[in-house]
């Protein structure tokens, strides 16, 4: 996979976002009449759109009759020991990034949609969080836990 989009409401408050989780702008580019930008981080590339004009946005996470797009997920295998962890190292940069407290709506970032929790997938013992960004999409956090169980 080459890159996720992401469609943003304030491509400056995206940016924000995303560089505290850890991604950083690869380039900056216009679609249209649009500004837009690659950003890397976590093993992944994504792509911030700016809408200019963007409708009322649905929180997807609780709507069980949503279909399309739910998530994306970040695996933090090696990144982090615990997303517990990794959830608190990332309030903290979140309450210290003068830049994020003046560019995101809401003070109280990372908003938290599931704690972590275990979760058996296939023969696999995962450890799962939620979070969403500043546009209200929700974003999984995903940790191996034991292999073959």
């Amino acid at each position: 996979m080459h890159h996720v989009s992401i469609h943003t409401a304030n491509i400056h408050k995206a940016i924000a976002f995303y560089q505290i989780l850890g991604f950083t702008i690869q380039t900056r580019f216009v679609i249209g009449y649009t500004l837009a930008c690659w950003m890397e981080g976590l093993g992944g590339r994504i792509e911030l759109i700016e809408i200019p004009e963007p409708k009322k946005k649905l929180n997807i996470f609780y709507d069980n009759s949503h279909v399309g797009y739910y998530h994306i997920s970040f695996d933090l295998t090696h990144h982090t020991s615990g997303l517990s962890v990794w959830l608190s190292k990332l309030k903290i940069n979140f309450s210290k990034y003068e830049y994020a407290q003046e560019n995101l709506d809401d003070s109280s970032f990372p908003i938290i949609l599931l704690e972590p929790k275990e979760q058996v997938i296939g023969d696999k013992l995962y450890e799962i969080a939620f979070i969403q960004d500043q546009d209200g999409l929700p974003l999984e956090f995903i940790r191996i836990l034991k292999n073959n169980i």
